[in-house]
Parts: structure tokens; C-alpha cells; sequence
């Protein structure tokens, strides 16, 4: 039965083309942006998931850039302490050769003043962006080195280190005074010590750089890991979304054309009239 109030045709047809431009709608904003998911009512649980994952990447990178400035402070000192221990080979080499018979310790004593005239330099050079891992006493230095989430807390990880005192080594060796000293043999004992130390402060800082290295090179994975599960859950399939947009504007069409088909059907009931 036909019927000039309901237009039962024109109704389904326009569902039809409501539906197919909601789809059409979305897929488009999909390939605009680029997100399957852009907001909680695309999938709440997903979305929930990508933003505290974006947030925990963003932290790792902001505490990665900090790690590679304590890095640089550290690669700094230990580059200080390396020529540290260099200089006092050489001062230790000079006092071992004044044990001998017959040597002007007044030269070789020009010859260590100078060293450590070096060894001064070479440590009031040995910051980095003003920070001072050389001089003083040595204390504890405490590194953040990411964060962690467990059973809902959330919380930050550190690493420590100990800074180094080269000025020790710069104090203990300028004090001694072969021209004046009473035991050249002490002198040795007491430049082969400070060698000592400062070997051992190299070697200190060159694990402490390589140690925050690493840590440095796995914040840079871990990022690029989030970053990767965060697209794959709300990356929209470029090709997908091309395939789906087309099927969707031939839809359209042929929706519009059944609307308008549907809209004229009420015209023919014209002719019964005629």
C-alpha cells in the first residue's frame, strides 16, 4: 500500500545515507589526523593506556636529558683525572730519577713545580657547565635514572656515584721540596701513593660514565618501545582508511541517488489521479 503521509521508502533510504555519512565522517577525521583513537569515546580503555604511556615517555626523555648532562659533567672530571694521573706518572718518574747520586735537585724541582703547576690547571678546567666533580671532599651524587609504576605507585629509580678529590693529589705533591727534603726515598713513597689515587679516581669516573651510558642508551630504547606500542594502538591504517574513505563516498552516492528515488515515489501516485 502506498501513502502520500508516510513515505516509508524515503524513511529507510535516509538511515541509510545518516549511517553512511557518520562512517564517512569518521574516516575522514581518521585520515586528518592520523589516530584510529584521538579521544575517549573512540575507546576508553585504549585511550586511558596511549595517554599514561605518552606521559611515561615524555618523562623518560625529559630524565634522559638530564642523565646526558651529568653525563658530560662526568666525562669531563674523568678526562681531568686521566691527565691528573698522566702529570703524576711524570712527577713520580722525576722524583724516582732524583734518588740517584749526583742530580741538581734544584732543576728537578723546577721540573715538578711546573707538573703541578699543570696538575692545578688541569682540574680548575675540569667542569662542566659549572659543575665540580673533582675538587673537594668526595660525596655521594645521586642520579635519577628513570621512573617506575607498579601495583598503581609510581615512583622514580636513582643510581649513585662519588665524586673525586684531585686537589688532594695537587696538595700532596706540592708539598714536596726535594731541595729541602731530608728523605728523597719518603718523597717517592709519598708521589707513588698519590699516583696511586689518582689512577684509582680515573678509573672510578670511567665506570660512573659508562655505567650512565647505558643507562642513557636504554632510556633511548625504552622511549622508541612506548612510542611504538602507543602507534600501534592508536594509529589509524593509512591504507585501510583510504580503502574504507572511497567505499564510503560511492555509499554516499548511491544513497543519495536511493533518497531521492525514494522522495519521488509519491509523485507517480499523480497519474492515479488523472
Amino acid at each position: 500500500m502506498s501513502s502520500i503521509l508516510t513515505n516509508t521508502s524515503a524513511m529507510n533510504a535516509l538511515q541509510t545515507l545518516n549511517m553512511v555519512n557518520k562512517g564517512l565522517n569518521e574516516t575522514q577525521n581518521r585520515v586528518a589526523t592520523g589516530l584510529q583513537i584521538s579521544s575517549g569515546k573512540d575507546n576508553a580503555a585504549y585511550f586511558a593506556i596511549s595517554e599514561t604511556m605518552k606521559g611515561d615517555s615524555g618523562m623518560f626523555d625529559a630524565v634522559n636529558e638530564g642523565l646526558t648532562s651529568t653525563t658530560n659533567s662526568v666525562a669531563t672530571a674523568r678526562l681531568g683525572a686521566e691527565t691528573v694521573q698522566e702529570l703524576a706518572s711524570d712527577f713520580t718518574e722525576r722524583v724516582a730519577f732524583a734518588q740517584g747520586s749526583g742530580i741538581d735537585l734544584a732543576e728537578v724541582q723546577s721540573e715538578l713545580d711546573s707538573l703541578v703547576d699543570q696538575i692545578g690547571s688541569a682540574i680548575s678546567q675540569s667542569t662542566f657547565n659549572g659543575d665540580d666533580l673533582v675538587s673537594g671532599a668526595a660525596a655521594t651524587q645521586t642520579v635519577v635514572t628513570g621512573i617506575t609504576r607498579s601495583g598503581g605507585s609510581f615512583a622514580t629509580t636513582t643510581t649513585t656515584f662519588q665524586s673525586v678529590d684531585l686537589s688532594a693529589i695537587e696538595t700532596a705533591l706540592g708539598a714536596i721540596d726535594l731541595t729541602t727534603s731530608t728523605d728523597l726515598e719518603a718523597d717517592l713513597v709519598t708521589a707513588e701513593a698519590q699516583l696511586s689515587n689518582a689512577i684509582t679516581a680515573a678509573t672510578s669516573l670511567g665506570v660512573t660514565e659508562s655505567k650512565l651510558e647505558g643507562q642513557s642508551e636504554f632510556l633511548s630504547s625504552l622511549t622508541d618501545t612506548l612510542d611504538q606500542g602507543v602507534s600501534a594502538m592508536v594509529d589509524a591504517d593509512m591504507e585501510s582508511e583510504a580503502a574504507r574513505l572511497q567505499a564510503y563516498q560511492v555509499q554516499q552516492q548511491l544513497a543519495t541517488q536511493s533518497l531521492s528515488i525514494a522522495n519521488s515515489s509519491p509523485q507517480s501516485l499523480l497519474s492515479l489521479f488523472r
